[in-house]
């Protein structure tokens, strides 16, 4: 079954296993990567969610200011082009924001994409907040995004529990809230062609429907 144009690194496919990892991309590796998106300015939550019984699995943000991230706290998502410092990680263009939804949808799990429009300077304090939060331990994912959520204005109110369910229900009474949801057809298929990417390679599949190193 074709995927989106882009396909995701391929790691374990545990999706909360996650424990504190500090890692420290440097700043230049930082500022190489730095992606202005063309959209306005939002904060998006991404709520991984289990199926059938529709358990909360994992809690992340993204940001989309001055530059674009993903706060991504005990995550296990990682590619070899994407620095990641302290569980943030830069240079989320399109294709990596896909890769990064591929990898958490699966036949177990889909991604709720659950998006605010907000001005430019909250989305930086977004950004601010998240760089200043550290690393994570496992399970803390709705904890550590509650918290960064809460010292932005606007989003004092985020709770701080281990429910990333209840972290997506107060985050979907704000004003103006817009939702995607994200499924996997096949995963089996798809799993086969995640390999592939272990060696950094970026792979997609183009109009003709065959696989292509993408550059």
């Amino acid at each position: 079954m074709q995927r989106r144009a882009f396909l995701a690194l391929a790691l374990p496919a545990v999706l909360a296993a996650c424990g504190a990892d500090n890692k420290w991309a440097s700043d230049e590796s930082i500022r190489r990567v730095r992606y202005v998106a063309n959209e306005p300015p939002s904060i998006t939550l991404f709520t991984v969610i289990g199926i059938p019984r529709g358990e909360g699995g994992h809690s992340a943000l993204m940001i989309n200011g001055s530059q674009r991230v993903i706060y991504d706290p005990a995550g296990s998502w990682e590619h070899p082009s994407i620095p990641e410092r302290r569980d943030v990680l830069y240079g989320i263009t399109p294709n990596f924001k896909n890769f990064y939804i591929d990898y958490h949808a699966r036949s177990t799990y889909w991604v709720a994409e659950d998006t605010v429009q907000v001005s430019l300077a909250v989305a930086d304090a977004a950004i601010r907040s998240v760089e200043q939060q550290g690393p994570s331990n496992k399970s803390f994912c709705a904890v550590n995004t509650g918290k960064a959520l809460s010292r932005v204005p606007g989003f004092e109110g985020a709770p701080t529990g281990f429910s990333p369910l209840k972290l997506r229900e107060w985050f979907l009474t704000l004003p103006g809230v817009t939702s995607k949801r994200h499924m996997d057809g096949d995963p089996a298929n798809n799993h086969d062609v995640l390999l592939r990417q272990k060696s950094g390679v970026i792979a997609g599949y183009g109009r003709d429907g065959q696989l292509h190193v993408m550059k």
